[in-house]
């Protein structure tokens, strides 16, 4: 435990942020999870490559990553 108060407030920081990213890359596999089940339209595949993009913006995913599942999402919105 910090006894330092600078440390302290780090801790409750990182804390916040550490949930924060929890939110978001779990309502992100959601979305993605999503987009690749058998039937799905295609407002649900762009709105996953948007829950992408936005995750690279706020430093949740790999840009790579990101591009790999943008790749896939896009392969399925050309066979449909």
């Amino acid at each position: 435990m910090p006894n330092i108060k600078s440390a302290k407030k780090r801790v409750e920081v990182i804390a916040r942020k550490t949930l924060r990213n929890k939110m978001l890359k779990s309502s992100l596999k959601t979305s993605l999870r999503k987009a690749f089940q058998e039937g799905s339209d295609t407002e649900t595949k762009l709105s996953a490559i948007s829950a992408l993009d936005k995750a690279v913006a706020k430093g949740i995913l790999h840009k790579n990553n990101a591009a790999r599942h943008k790749s896939r999402i896009a392969k399925l919105l050309k066979v449909s």
